[in-house]
């Protein structure tokens, strides 16, 4: 069975280096934020051209923090996609406010700006893009949506470490960039953890504040906080692991480019990709999807689905009173999604009996395992 993902054969690449840092803060003693958290988060605001980044323990929590940080709260509302893993809306509620959802552009896949103004209204105070299976959204319009109309710009960028569009990151598009370093991501720690970078030293204090109980200097607690901190560990292995995020980006664009040159015309395939798309996921649309992903397992080939269903139809949002049909793009995108293999380590003949495989399927070919 080719794998989904093989983080095995990444960590045979750097586990020695990982293993050395991990030793030296479980011997340091400092288990939680400390040394190794306070070079990730300079190296990473460096990386991602930021003067700052704030350490946490999970994406949901940079989000949760980075809506907080914006003066965002009950009465208020934040325009975001359906088309997304339920975290990014469940922040937005953490936070107290309404998730207004926009659907996605049907070629990009991620927010239609097109679509935005008309979702604008006195109470909207936020735009939440997210940079959907690593493609940056289309944030030079969205930057000039909301400076016209005065809100913030958070970037959810949970899965496109390392996107680039003329010359700036993911993470410096908005007023705050949120990250995720799940295992699977591109720049992965060896279990949760998260990040916001942001230009602005009052957002950045207050996040730092509001990740550790709300303290400004010890057990002095100046706001309502949280637990929301970054261990040590996870600050060494993200250390380690933040040298190799372009070349494993590198890896992913060419086994991705490898896809886009040898399926067939009989699967849509994402636009064209570039630097400004991480290659998180490579995803194809196919008809009878289900069918499909069966077919392909029975072939020896592992995927998955990102997402299956949009936030609007989750039954812990049904609240929102978002009716099926209300969001088409996003609709048909999570009926007929497939995400192939893509990790930096595939080697080419992976790709292409992947490949096979899929042409084999979409051609009406497939009749047996072979």
């Amino acid at each position: 069975m080719i794998p989904f993902l093989d983080l095995s054969a990444q960590y045979q690449t750097v586990g020695p280096e990982i293993e050395a840092a991990v030793l030296k803060t479980l011997r340091s003693g400092s288990y939680v934020l400390g040394e190794q958290v306070e070079q990730f988060e300079d190296s990473f605001a460096r990386y991602c051209g930021t003067k700052h980044a704030v350490a946490l323990n999970s994406g949901t929590s940079a989000l949760h923090l980075a809506l907080l940080a914006a003066g965002i709260g009950p009465g208020d509302e934040v325009l975001t996609v359906s088309m997304t893993f339920v975290a990014t809306v469940a922040a937005i509620v953490y936070a107290g406010a309404t998730p207004v959802f926009v659907d996605i552009d049907p070629q990009a896949w991620t927010m239609d700006p097109a679509l935005v103004e008309a979702a604008i209204t006195p109470r909207t105070r936020a735009i939440l893009p997210v940079h959907l299976h690593g493609r940056l959204a289309d944030m030079t319009a969205l930057s000039a949506l909301a400076r016209r109309h005065g809100l913030a710009l958070i970037e959810d960028a949970a899965q496109a470490h390392g996107a680039e569009r003329g010359g700036r990151r993911a993470g410096a598009f908005g007023d705050m960039g949120c990250f995720s370093f799940y295992p699977g991501k591109n720049l992965g720690a060896c279990g949760e953890g998260g990040a916001v970078t942001t230009d602005d030293a009052a957002l950045a204090d207050t996040i730092r504040s509001l990740r550790d109980w709300g303290q400004q200097g010890k057990y002095n607690h100046v706001r309502h906080g949280f637990n929301y901190r970054m261990e040590g560990v996870q600050g060494a292995a993200l250390n380690v692991k933040l040298r190799y995020l372009d070349g494993w980006n590198a890896a992913r664009r060419r086994n991705a480019d490898l896809y886009q040159k040898g399926l067939g015309a009989e699967v849509v395939k994402p636009a064209p990709i570039g630097p400004d798309h991480a290659c998180h996921v490579y995803a194809i649309r196919v008809g009878n999807r289900d069918g499909f992903r069966q077919a392909l397992h029975d072939m020896g080939v592992a995927t998955n689905i990102h997402y299956p269903r949009p936030v609007h139809l989750q039954p812990a949002y049904a609240d929102l009173g978002y009716p099926r049909g209300r969001f088409p793009v996003s609709e048909a995108f999570a009926a007929e999604t497939l995400s192939l293999p893509l990790y930096p380590e595939q080697q080419p003949e992976q790709i292409r009996t992947v490949i096979e495989a899929v042409n084999h399927v979409a051609a009406g070919e497939y009749a047996e395992p072979i």
